[in-house]
C-alpha cells in the first residue's frame, strides 16, 4: 500500500488538532490522543496505546534533538528516571504479553489504567502553579537547614527513580503521564532547575521509554501502522503551528480547561 493511500483524513485531522494543542500548551499527546482513539474512533484500548506510544517516540525524538542542541537537558535526571522506567516498562510488557493478544481482559486493564492516568494528569495540569509555589518554598526551607541541601538531593534522587518506575508501568499500559505528570513531579523534586531544563529532561527520557514500550506493543500485536502514519502526517504541521501561536494564547487557562476535560474523560474510562 502506498504511504499516501494509508493516510486517513479523519485520523490525520485528529493528529493535527492534538498536535496543535501540544504545541500551544506542552500537554502530552497521549493524554489527548489515546482517549480520542478509544472513545471516538472505537479502537481497542491496547491498539490505541501501542500506536500512540510509537507516535510519541517519533515526535519526542525530534523534541529531544532540539532540547539537546539548546543545552536544556539534565542528563543526570534522565538517567535516574531511566533506572526506574526501563525495568518497569519491561516488566509491564512481560505481563501484557502473558495476557496474549488484545482481548476483553486487556481492554479492561488498559481502560482502568488510562482512566487513573488521565485523572492524575488533570490534577497536575489544574494545580501545577500552586504545587510549584509550594515546592519552591519547601526547597528554600530545606536549604536553610544544616546539611539540608545534601539530604534533599539524596531524597530527590531516590524519588526520581520511583517516578521513573511509575512512568514505566503506567505509560506502557496507558501511554499517558510521560508529559504532564512527569514534568509536574520533576518540578516538585527539582524546583531550583529552570523550567526549560525540566521539560527538556522529561522529553529526553520519554524517547527510550515510549520507544521500548511501543516496540513491545508491536511485538504483542497492538500497533496499527496505517493509523500511525496518519497521526504523524497530521501532527507535524499541528505542532509547528501550535508552537508558533502558543505565545498568543492564554496557556494557563487553556491548560486548566484541558485538565477539566480530562477529568470527564478519565471518569468515563473508569466507568
Amino acid at each position: 500500500m502506498a504511504p499516501h493511500h494509508a493516510i486517513s483524513p479523519a485520523y490525520a485531522l485528529s493528529g493535527f488538532l492534538v498536535g496543535l494543542l501540544v504545541g500551544m500548551t506542552g500537554v502530552g499527546g497521549g493524554s489527548l490522543m489515546t482517549p480520542l482513539l478509544v472513545l471516538l474512533f472505537r479502537f481497542h484500548p491496547a491498539t490505541a496505546v501501542g500506536t500512540d506510544l510509537l507516535f510519541a517516540a517519533a515526535t519526542k525524538t525530534v523534541g529531544t534533538a532540539v532540547h539537546g542542541l539548546a543545552g536544556t537537558v539534565e542528563w543526570r535526571v534522565v538517567g535516574l528516571l531511566a533506572m526506574g522506567s526501563i525495568p518497569g516498562t519491561l516488566a509491564t510488557l512481560a505481563g501484557l504479553r502473558a495476557m496474549g493478544p488484545p482481548s476483553h481482559d486487556s481492554a479492561h486493564l488498559v481502560s482502568l489504567a488510562l482512566g487513573i492516568a488521565l485523572l492524575l494528569t488533570s490534577v497536575s495540569l489544574i494545580f501545577r502553579t500552586p504545587l510549584v509555589r509550594w515546592a519552591q518554598n519547601r526547597d528554600a526551607r530545606a536549604a536553610a537547614r544544616p546539611d539540608g541541601g545534601r539530604r534533599s538531593a539524596r531524597r530527590a534522587a531516590w524519588l526520581t527513580v520511583a517516578l521513573g518506575l511509575y512512568l514505566g508501568i503506567f505509560v506502557t499500559i496507558s501511554s499517558v503521564g510521560a508529559g504532564a505528570i512527569g514534568v509536574t513531579v520533576l518540578i516538585l523534586l527539582y524546583p531550583q532547575l529552570p523550567l526549560a531544563r525540566v521539560v527538556g529532561s522529561d522529553v529526553a527520557h520519554a524517547v527510550p521509554l515510549t520507544l521500548i514500550a511501543g516496540l513491545g506493543h508491536w511485538m504483542i500485536g497492538s500497533v496499527n501502522w496505517p493509523l500511525f502514519v496518519s497521526l504523524v502526517a497530521g501532527s507535524i504541521p499541528g505542532v509547528v503551528i501550535g508552537s508558533l501561536i502558543g505565545a498568543r494564547v492564554p496557556e494557563r487557562a487553556l491548560r486548566i480547561a484541558i485538565g477539566a476535560i480530562l477529568v470527564v474523560v478519565g471518569l468515563k474510562m473508569l466507568g
